[in-house]
Formats: C-alpha cells, structure tokens, sequence
C-alpha cells in the first residue's frame, strides 16, 4: 500500500511555485504580427509533424462530451475484427478533429480595378455587386465584383466578398456581424479571464479567415493571455495547440510553454518545441539526429492512443506483471533512455544565449530528474521482486 501511495506522488503533476524575476520578451502588440509569411514554415512536413506530436492525441479529451444539439450515443456488437477496424476509424477521426487552422500572412486589401467607364458614371446612386453563385468553387476562388456609381469596375473588397459568400453559401455559425465577444473588449478580457480560450480560438476559426487581421490580432492575444496564466493544458490536445506552439515559436518566447512541459513530464515535446524555435529562426544547432533518436523510442501519438484502446479489451490477468509495472511506474525502460536523451538537449538549449529563463527551467529539469531517479530504482526493484528480466 505505502509503495502505490509513493507511485501516486511520484506520478503526479508536481508544481513548482517560483518567484523568477527575469528578464523575458514581452509579447506587446508591436511584435505580435507576423514579420513575414509563416506559411511556407507552418505548412513544412516537419513542422508539421513536430506540431502534430507535440499537440498529442487524448482520446478522452478530443471526444469528451460538448455542449451540442445531438450527444447522444450508439450501442453495437462487434466482432474482434469489427472492433479493430473500429479503433482504427476512431483514430483517423480524431486526428480530423485535431487539424490545424493554417498559419498565414494577413492579406491586403488593395483595390484592383478592372475598367474605367465613365459613360456609366451616375447610372444610379448606389453600387452593384455580382457575384458568380456557381457551384463547387471554394470562396477563394468564386469572383465578385462591384461596380461603382462613377462607372468603375473593380473587384470587390475581401470584406464584401466575404459577405457576399456568406449571403449565397452560408457557413455554419458565422455571423453576418461582428459577435459581441470580439466587438466588445470587456466581454472578451472576461473570456480569457475565465480561461475560455478553446471557445474563443473556435469561434474565432468560424467567424473570421486566417487572412484577416481580426483573426490574427485576437489569436495574438489569446495566446499573450494564455502564455501569462501559464494554462497550456486547456489547449492540448485540441486544433488550437500547434498553432499556439508555432506562435510561441516564432515570437521567441517559448520558455514558459518549455517548462509547463518539463513540469508534465513531456520531455519528448520539450525537445520537439526547442527543434521548432531553432528551425524558424536557422539557429546553427543539429537536432535532427536526436529527434531521429527519440522517435526510435517513443511511439507515435496515433500509435499511443490506438495502444490505449487495444489495452480496454485486455484482462488484467492478460497484460502480464511487466506491463502492471509499467503501468504503475508510468514509464518503460525505453522511456528511460529516451528521458536522459531529452534532459540532455534540454540542458543544452538551457546553457545558451536562447534561454531566457533560465534558473526556472534548470530548477524545473533538476526536480524531475530527482522523480526519474527515484521512478527507475522502484522500476528496477519492482522487476527483481516479480523475477522480470530486464529486456
């Protein structure tokens, strides 16, 4: 009984209440744009892949209940076969659920005329828009146009093309007008101050296009809010966290994100954020062979969740007391030795000119090695006890 208890305090969260007064970039509305189009960065298939791994894939969360018209549930009989086949669709689901809203410049809204005619001049006293209501073109692609009561003939602006689309082909949810959460500034201070950030990032995804500055300018300050209540959680494992990463990323301000995952014990993801900040910014430092190194070791995160769910149908006498050790540690022994690997390249990253906080981080990385410590020397004396080869 005394060893569960000692494996529970080992396995929590542990909080380290620090009063670190440091010099750190402060996120102020002049650097919270985007100097030059994150596109081509966000949308790399590595960044893309470090942003996927480092959102996770929490089964539990990305399919929890949600205040919605319909959530009810189903009831079937399956076969082995069937369920495996199930999971697998489950898994492909859930990683639609976690897509990414893209990473863009803001687009500007220049005025592009088509002709002049100036024997149309006051042909009435208001404008006309046409719009091409065909099907099966995407609101990027389908033209407007608008011509003035001065005879001119020119494409409409992004705001009434965007109106205009939203007249012929409604999108769900999306309003005609501004909400009042983002035309009224208390109300949304009064959001982010409650931690709604998942419900203001979704809305936000419904009501406005990645292009648009509204778009950037309140993600910009839901992300500043987030990085000082330090809340990263509320995030993980939904669409929102890899754009919330990258933005950190690039504003060169990851080290509260870092240490929320140091303290989580996310060590892997914590290699994954300093590979990101040092590809954005072309900082000379080779991280590919230990990101190669660890993905050796640490399975996927759909591979992670497609485990968990095979694991529901196992009986405990079924898993074996090397995986009841396992699971009760938390760790295995690859785990482990993926665990020194990251510490190592985290320390790295701690040691240079790149970390600003760093007195939290090196306290942050001490602790845990303290718990790993103490995790692998119950680890080793569990296995001997129950006569498991080390493998």
């Amino acid at each position: 009984m005394l060893i569960v208890r000692h494996l529970r305090k080992l396995n929590a969260p542990q909080r380290l209440q620090l009063n670190v007064d440091q010099t750190r970039r402060a996120l102020s509305d002049a650097n919270l744009q985007y100097d030059k189009d994150p596109q081509p960065l966000f949308t790399d298939a590595e960044t893309q892949r470090l942003l996927q791994s480092m959102t996770q894939l929490q089964l539990e969360k990305v399919f929890r209940k949600r205040t919605v018209a319909d959530n009810s549930t189903e009831t079937k009989f399956m076969t082995t076969a069937q369920l495996e086949k199930e999971f697998l669709l489950t898994i492909e689901k859930a990683k639609k659920l976690l897509q990414m809203p893209p990473v863009v410049q803001i687009k500007p809204d220049t005025e592009r005329v088509i002709s002049k005619d100036p024997a149309l001049k006051d042909f009435d006293d208001s404008k006309y828009v046409f719009t091409d209501i065909s099907f099966g073109l995407r609101p990027s692609e389908r033209k407007v146009v608008v011509r003035d009561v001065d005879g001119t003939l020119s494409y409409a602006p992004l705001e009434t093309q965007k109106r205009m689309n939203q007249l012929y082909f409604p999108l769900d949810g999306r309003k005609s007008y501004t909400p009042r959460m983002f035309s009224d500034k208390e109300l949304l201070q009064r959001c982010l101050d409650e931690h709604k950030y998942e419900f203001v990032l979704d809305r936000l995804t419904v009501q406005y296009e990645p292009y648009e500055t509204e778009f950037h300018n309140i993600s910009a300050k839901v992300f500043t809010h987030l990085n000082e209540s330090k809340q990263f959680d509320l995030l993980r494992s939904t669409r929102h966290f890899g754009p919330m990463a990258f933005f950190y990323a690039w504003h060169r301000c990851i080290d509260d994100l870092l240490y929320d995952m140091i303290r989580r014990d996310y060590l892997y993801n914590a290699v994954q954020l300093i590979a990101l900040s040092y590809k954005i910014h072309k900082v000379p430092v080779e991280y590919g062979q230990t990101l190669s190194q660890l993905e050796a070791l640490q399975p996927t995160p759909a591979e992670r969740a497609l485990e968990e769910l095979r694991s529901c149908l196992q009986k405990p006498s079924e898993k074996g007391i090397e995986k009841e050790i396992h699971a009760a540690i938390g760790k295995t022994e690859q785990d482990f030795t993926a665990d020194e690997l990251s510490l190592k390249f985290i320390e790295q990253y701690i040691g240079s000119e790149h970390a600003l906080k760093k007195v939290q981080l090196e306290l942050a990385v001490q602790t845990l090695k303290e718990l790993n410590l103490e995790k692998l020397q119950l680890f080793k004396g569990l296995k001997k006890a129950h006569g498991v080869q080390a493998s």
